[in-house]
């Protein structure tokens, strides 16, 4: 399926993009391999930010990002932001991979299903993209559920209880990632490595596939509205062939544009999700992990609907962010992996 040129119905001028690279030109060993280091970098870079999301969503208290970026630095220094971060490596690799097969076979799967059935090509990229999402979100979280069950735990373990996260009911100390995995195992079995993985399906799957169907109408929206521009600066229709640096701030733009768009719809799905995988509940002094209906109405009671949106600044950033990051990167490694190359 090719989207590489997108046009305005009513001038005469069109905009060349670069032809869109489909599954069947990448080389796949370069593709996974150039990949898993990319995003590895990444992820290194964004991780911190995660961390502030993650404290706030199991916070029964509202901090600012300010006040809690304080008080990491203050009480556990930089390390703090990086806690799990060895453990959120390792599953990057191996859910990337999936994530990324996923997404680029279903978009030229379906793609080229959809113009068969005749939908305009805006139509098409749209629909694409929205099972590509889809796709690869539910296969990606095979890996990354019991990594972020892992991962976040060590996130709000170490903070100071009264500065940072108060009142976080875990019943373990994990002294790493190996070890937490041990103690998970033995107290749940499998499924608690699994805790929260309905709706993380429920929180990624229909958060990617919004993500990329607004990624990809903001592209094109942004796209015909430079052509519209051009065409009144210039006597004449002729075709617009924008350079590398257009191309790069036209993504980053959309992916922003995209990534609002997602936060807000799946924030309080978001929130449930990662208070379901960190937080312990009881009943009659026993432990027992919360239910869904538990964690939302201890949520309501704590804040009302206000509180499901704790950490939206920092989830918002970070997807901004990471996307701008990831579609920029994405199609760089996209380029570098064609098997022509």
């Amino acid at each position: 399926m090719s989207l590489g040129t997108a046009e305005d119905e009513s001038s005469a001028s069109e905009i060349h993009l670069p032809a869109d690279i489909d599954w069947h030109m990448l080389d796949k060993s370069k593709f996974f391999l150039l990949g898993a280091a990319l995003f590895s970098g990444v992820s290194a870079s964004l991780y911190p930010i995660v961390v502030l999301k993650t404290r706030q969503q199991v916070s029964p208290t509202h901090l600012s990002c300010v006040k809690m970026s304080y008080s990491i630095m203050r009480y556990e220094g930089l390390k703090g932001f990086y806690r799990g971060f060895g453990t959120s490596l390792m599953g990057t690799i191996p859910a990337r991979a999936l994530y990324m097969g996923a997404l680029e076979i279903t978009k030229s799967s379906v793609g080229s299903l959809t113009v068969k059935l005749g939908f305009s090509d805006t139509q098409a990229t749209a629909i694409a993209n929205a099972a590509a999402g889809l796709s690869s979100a539910m296969a990606a979280q095979l890996v990354w559920t019991p990594i972020d069950v892992i991962s976040q735990r060590l996130m709000v373990q170490g903070c100071n209880v009264q500065k940072t996260v108060p009142s976080v009911n875990n019943t373990y100390i994990y002294r790493n990632g190996i070890d937490a995995f041990r103690k998970i195992l033995y107290t749940d079995g499998p499924r608690g490595l699994y805790r929260g993985f309905g709706i993380s399906i429920l929180t990624y799957a229909p958060s990617n596939a919004v993500w990329w169907a607004s990624y990809s109408v903001a592209n094109k929206f942004i796209w015909n509205g430079l052509i519209k521009k051009e065409d009144g600066n210039r006597i004449g229709g002729s075709s617009f062939r924008p350079d590398s640096k257009s191309l790069v701030v036209v993504q980053g733009l959309s992916a922003a544009l995209a990534s609002g768009v997602s936060a807000i719809i799946t924030m309080p799905l978001d929130t449930v999700k990662t208070r379901l995988q960190v937080l312990d509940g009881g009943e009659n002094g026993m432990r027992r992990p919360p239910t869904i209906m538990q964690t939302v109405r201890n949520l309501v009671k704590e804040g009302g609907i206000g509180a499901c949106y704790r950490g939206l600044g920092p989830r918002w950033a970070s997807m901004s962010m990471s996307a701008t990051t990831m579609i920029t990167t994405y199609e760089f490694l996209k380029r570098l992996s064609t098997k022509n190359q």
